[in-house]
């Protein structure tokens, strides 16, 4: 795409992405410096003219989520200050995602403040790729588009395998909307894990809902964070008679020994995105990391010129 009115600028955690948005498009990204002060307080300055331009920060809110939000925020109200036009934030992992209701008295809706946070330092859009809940959309009062990487990205990865006999499975009830979608897509069987989850980042499985029995799985989420849920998934779904287990997830939060113990778990194949960096020491010869570069520069593209995104809510 060629330069007009447009910039592109990556935000610290999302620095590779941005590199791979930048080449699809066909042009440079955004000059600027994000550094600290000694007392840890960010030092943002923009080293290119953005008057009148349209600007696209790509920043995950990924681990350190505190950290890399505050990055993005400081770094909106730079664009904003400099008179950018338009902005839109390109989140590829909206933290806080998880805490969009309140589940027991006296706690917060931490996803409605992050919103609230956007767009009170000046953006205009946003632009996310699988929220942890559809109605994180209505948080904000600016327009979000919410894309999807299982459906265009991971189910891709999985047609090319040629899986026989594949059942999608959907590891608790409420991820059954997008594993009966992308069963619908692969023309798969679906199945259903029914957990439970006692105390935060603990899951207890409790029964396995459809036919798996000498069936190969790919069990679906939004997110793989200690790895708790899916693992136990598989040894519930191994203890079925399942064959070969696989795993497609959008996010690789992969909190504290997640990766260590999904290498010792029985999946035999974890596919990923990259809305958060992987870092060598998280890396796994099970993981595969598919680039999610193609999508979000589409997104920019249609964004930038006023066409329809709807094409690529697939």
């Amino acid at each position: 795409m060629k330069e007009n009115n447009i910039k592109i600028f990556s935000g610290t955690a999302s620095k590779d992405l941005s590199m791979e948005i930048s080449k699809c498009l066909d042009m440079p990204l955004c000059k600027g410096e994000i550094k600290n002060f000694k007392d840890g307080e960010f030092n943002i300055k923009i080293n290119e003219n953005v008057r009148g331009q349209d600007v696209f920060l790509i920043q995950s809110t990924c681990p350190p989520v505190n950290e890399n939000l505050m990055e993005l925020l400081i770094t909106v109200d730079a664009f904003r200050r400099a008179s950018a036009s338009r902005i839109t934030a390109v989140i590829p992992y909206y933290g806080y995602g998880r805490q969009d209701r309140k589940v027991q008295s006296r706690t917060p809706i931490a996803a409605k403040l992050v919103a609230n946070l956007i767009t009170t330092a000046g953006v205009d859009r946003v632009l996310v790729i699988d929220l942890h809940a559809g109605q994180i959309q209505g948080f904000f009062d600016i327009p979000v588009d919410n894309l999807f990487a299982v459906p265009s990205v991971l189910v891709k990865y999985f047609l090319t395998k040629k899986i026989e006999d594949v059942t999608i499975v959907s590891p608790d009830s409420g991820g059954v909307e997008r594993a009966r979608a992308i069963a619908k897509r692969m023309n798969a069987a679906l199945a259903i894990i029914d957990k439970r989850r006692p105390e935060v980042n603990v899951a207890e499985v409790m029964n396995v809902i459809g036919d798996v029995r000498g069936r190969n799985a790919v069990i679906v989420d939004d997110m793989i964070d200690t790895g708790g849920s899916i693992i136990k998934a598989a040894e519930a779904l191994r203890d079925k008679g399942v064959k070969k287990i696989f795993a497609a997830c959008t996010h690789p939060v992969f909190s504290a020994d997640a990766v260590e113990r999904l290498d010792k778990s029985v999946i035999d194949e974890i596919v990923v995105t990259n809305t958060i960096p992987i870092d060598n020491k998280k890396k796994s010869e099970k993981i595969k990391v598919l680039s999610i570069a193609e999508l979000l520069s589409n997104a920019i593209s249609s964004i930038h010129n006023n066409t329809s995104v709807s094409s690529l809510f697939v």
